[in-house]
């Protein structure tokens, strides 16, 4: 590995010199090039983070047990960053909990419970990254999604298919749905109640009956000017006994438009330069679609064809002339027919196209004419880096159209390389990626002591590291998961290879990363060079580099939990040489601190968990009631779109089947609570009888509901289809009257307010109680004196008044000179419950209905790469899966996997 670890800091000069009669040695200063990219790798070292969770998704009720590495150049452990922080965010991308953790040899480990109500079910996805990792692109932090399944008090299981279509004049599509009860049976004759909003216009509603099989179908359009894959398809299925189920679905996949991209292997089409060129097509909902089509020149002759090899992408070969223009005729695999235009044809340039032979790297250097005879004997550079560090670099002068140059792949470390050409000044030429695949690529070797597998049986499995550079001692994480009831497809996973080597560099979205890393996959070396001819880098500019610009740096790496602050008079001057004594009474800690020249403060290396309360207090000064402390803030990056919503799962119920089928018997003590019946005198909750401006109507509405069937509702006036009641044309209508061509709006009242259609945009769907809708007024008279039809009434709930004490109210106005805050500490570590079985499972014990038999985040080697672990099997019959990642101190990142069947 040292050879590795040198070229951060330290590049080898290479000039060309693969034919005297065209390439000459120039005294330019590449190597001064040389020393401040090792300079800047050294002064603004990258960090990169990977977790490796127990499995890939999970349900309400369950734990995800997790351990991070957190990694710097070429996949050393990072020793800058001493603090971890990992985010949970839903699909509406708001942030769910927020974790901190230490970390210690440049690792953590962590566990986070998913509690009802607080997780529901839905698409969430998690990401990691360190406050040094602010300074970069949050598009480079670590992100995965993390799948939600519910089984707990499930009512309705649902399934939908989407057929759409769009042309020139409307978008018109065909939803099927089916409704299935929680034991999955189908809800057959019951009335669903159905509304399509987008772009705040309703699309389309009505009420359907399912069938036989508990299935609808829908049929609605809108004008092209509506963002219909923006909307929300809302349905309220009657259960009988006026109970109500609400189910949204997103459009977002409801019509899937098909777009393709071209990209010339160099950047370029050059004139007479045979160019590889890659193309990617996908559909609107970001994943890959299967394309094939021809090439021709605008006098129709057909000069090239193409296929796609994986996921929409491939490449072909097309030998350009100048002034031609070419054009693409796709099929796309929905049928869909489209013509695309391909880069223009230039006459000037200079191509650089890559291809790997057994162990050989071969870089191909081709210009224009034009351009060799612009630019004869003009001096240019050739770089290579992997990361933000230099492997490759020399100089040479342009003497002939093409040549090649011939590298040893061992000469790079595994991952991504970009090789550039560049001008003179550094600006680049050319640019391209190319993946480098070492012949002692690390893996795990997995193998048990016992040649069979029983229920309850000990099991301890020996590992050994193979390949790698200078194996040392390793720090790794296992997961032993039931494969039967976690299904899962390995292509999709986010592993530490797909991760480290690939995603942590790849600007935007990667489908099916580990695709790339699975060996089953024959082709997956030249897909995977498709998708770097058309999927962008991050890497530093070569030109900045020279020039002598660095990065800007926001926020310094956290070497563990620092609070500083400022101490003020009230007239604002800092207050120097005051004296501080902080404490963490849960701790039974305290520490002193004095003030400086600017009135700043500062205690570093704190430890305590997450909401302990800390007291920072100058009361030991003279007129120390005449200052103000103030805390300085930390700095969170702002909530970005998921990276990789495309995997977003829609039928979460038929994704997760198999898992929730387990959930539902394994956490059966919850689905008991809801047969607990308590006797006791009910409290009254508030209703239209409350208010004596409403004491003439009927003391029973025409239709009530309760305020907690508008759970999940964000736009009150778009969820009360349920309650009998048409939006449209911002009124409201009782729907009965409205189908019957009455155009007279309903008298609207928030407890005893009247107030208009507008004031119910602001009202919040969670402080609602329940919602009565009568038809008439009774004998109030409201319809008469306000020209209206019917009465809606919105509970609101109570919100109980409770006496301040003295104490509280003290609380309410606290001493300048002490100030008690709750900062952000670590999150609590828990243990992985390891069950210690004595033997095969008896009839009086319980069975073993885990889907994660075991979890540990410490699997220790030694510097020969050797290291074990042991576990106890469960009860079930069928494959299991054993995943163990990790890496060692010289940066060899490695992965191995064992597939077990217990008989």
């Amino acid at each position: 590995m040292s050879r590795f670890k040198t070229a951060l800091y330290l590049l080898c000069l290479v000039v060309l010199a693969f034919n005297s009669s065209f390439l000459k040695a120039q005294n330019i200063p590449l190597t001064e090039l040389a020393q401040k990219q090792a300079q800047l790798s050294a002064a603004f070292p990258i960090e990169k983070v990977h977790l490796q969770f127990d499995k890939p998704y999970y349900a309400v009720g369950d734990t995800a047990w997790f351990k991070a590495y957190v990694l710097s150049g070429l996949n050393i452990p990072s020793p800058y960053s001493k603090i971890l922080y990992v985010e949970f965010i839903n699909e509406r991308d708001s942030l769910m909990e927020t974790l901190k953790f230490p970390l210690e040899n440049s690792v953590a480990s962590g566990s986070l419970l998913f509690p009802y109500p607080d997780f529901k079910e839905g698409n969430y996805h998690v990401r990691a990254y360190t406050k040094w990792m602010l300074n970069r692109d949050a598009d480079y932090f670590f992100s995965k999604n993390i799948y939600v399944g519910n089984a707990l008090n499930k009512e309705l299981s649902t399934n939908i298919a989407f057929d759409g279509s769009i042309d020139d004049k409307a978008q018109r599509v065909k939803a099927k749905i089916l409704f299935k009860d929680a034991n999955g049976k189908p809800l057959a004759n019951k009335k669903v109640s159905w509304e399509v909003n987008a772009d705040f216009t309703r699309v389309g509603r009505g009420k359907e009956t399912t069938d036989a099989n508990g299935a609808i179908t829908l049929d609605f359009s809108s004008s092209n000017k509506i963002a219909l894959n923006s909307g929300v398809l809302s349905t309220s299925v009657e259960l009988g006994d006026k109970k109500v189920v609400n189910k949204n679905f997103d459009l977002k996949t409801a019509i899937l438009e098909n777009d393709i991209q071209f990209f010339p292997e160099g950047g370029n089409l050059l004139n007479g330069v045979e160019t590889k060129i890659g193309f990617k097509a996908i559909s609107s909902n970001g994943l890959g679609t299967a394309v094939s089509g021809t090439v021709s020149n605008q006098n129709g002759q057909k000069v090239g064809e193409f296929k796609s090899q994986h996921l929409g992408m491939g490449h072909f070969l097309l030998h350009p002339k100048f002034g031609e223009k070419y054009t693409a005729d796709v099929l796309f695999e929905n049928g869909e027919k489209k013509t695309f235009a391909l880069p223009a044809v230039t006459n000037e340039g200079i191509n650089l196209a890559i291809s790997q032979k057994a162990d050989s790297l071969y870089l191909k250097i081709a210009t224009t004419d034009e351009f060799l005879e612009k630019n004869k004997n003009q001096a240019f550079y050739i770089v290579a880096q992997n990361g933000n560090a230099l492997f490759y670099a020399a100089q040479s002068v342009l003497r002939l159209k093409d040549y090649t140059i011939v590298l040893p792949v061992d000469n790079f470390p595994n991952g991504l390389l970009q090789v550039s050409i560049l001008k003179p000044n550094y600006q680049p030429y050319t640019e391209r990626l190319t993946f480098i695949l070492r012949k002692d690529f690390t893996s795990v070797s997995l193998k048990p002591e016992t040649p069979a597998f029983n229920g309850r049986q000990k099991i301890k499995f020996n590992l050994q590291l193979l390949g790698g550079v200078n194996p040392a001692q390793g720090n790794y994480s296992v997961s032993v998961i039931n494969a039967a009831k976690v299904p899962f497809d390995v292509n999709k996973e986010t592993t530490i290879y797909s991760n480290l080597l690939l995603s942590s560099y790849i600007a935007g979205y990667v489908e099916q990363p580990n695709y790339y890393f699975n060996t089953e996959n024959p082709s997956r070396l030249e897909d995977l060079d498709n998708l770097l001819l058309t999927q962008g880098y991050s890497s530093f500019a070569y030109a900045d580099i020279a020039a002598g610009k660095t990065p800007k740096v926001n926020v310094m790496p956290e070497d563990g939990i620092n609070i500083s602050g400022t101490i003020r008079r009230s007239d604002g001057m800092p207050w120097d040489k005051a004296r501080l004594l902080f404490q963490i009474p849960d701790k039974h800690y305290s520490t002193t601190a004095i003030t400086d020249k600017d009135g700043r403060f500062e205690f570093k290396h704190l430890i305590f968990k997450d909401s302990s309360e800390v007291i920072i207090n100058a009361r030991n000064n003279v007129n120390s009631k005449d200052i103000r402390i103030m805390v300085d803030g930390e700095s969170y990056p702002a909530l970005t779109r998921n990276i990789n919503k495309a995997d977003n799962v829609l039928n979460m119920d038929s994704f997760m089947e198999t898992y929730l089928a387990n959930s539902k018997i394994e956490h059966r003590d919850a689905f008991m609570l809801q047969e607990v019946v308590v006797k006791a005198a009910p409290s009254k909750k508030p209703s239209h009888t409350d208010y004596t401006a409403l004491a003439g109507l009927s003391m029973q509405a025409d239709r009530e509901i309760a305020g907690d069937q508008l759970a999940g509702c964000n736009i009150l006036t778009n969820c009360l289809a349920t309650a009998g009641l048409t939006y449209i044309d911002y009124q409201l209508y009782l729907t009965k009257a409205y189908t019957q061509g009455s155009r007279t709006p309903i008298e609207i009242y928030v407890n005893d307010m009247p107030v208009d259609v507008n004031y119910l945009l602001g009202l919040d769907p969670k402080g609602i109680e329940s919602i009565e809708v009568f038809n008439n007024d009774g004998l109030t008279g409201i319809n008469q004196r306000t020209n209206t039809l019917g009465v809606v009434v919105f509970n609101m709930k109570e919100i109980k008044k409770t006496p301040i004490s003295k104490d509280q109210l003290k609380d309410l106005f606290p001493p300048n000179n002490v100030l008690t805050f709750k900062p952000k500490g670590y999150s609590t570590t828990r243990s992985f419950y390891v069950p210690k079985y004595a033997g095969p499972r008896t009839s009086l014990q319980m069975q073993d209905y885990r889907t994660t038999i075991y979890w540990n985040p410490q699997v220790l080697t030694d510097k020969d790469g050797k290291g074990s672990f042991e576990f106890y099997n469960s009860d079930d019959k069928g494959p299991y899966r054993v995943i163990l990642e990790g890496v060692d101190a010289s940066g060899n990142i490695a992965r191995g996997v064992y597939e077990y069947s217990l008989k």
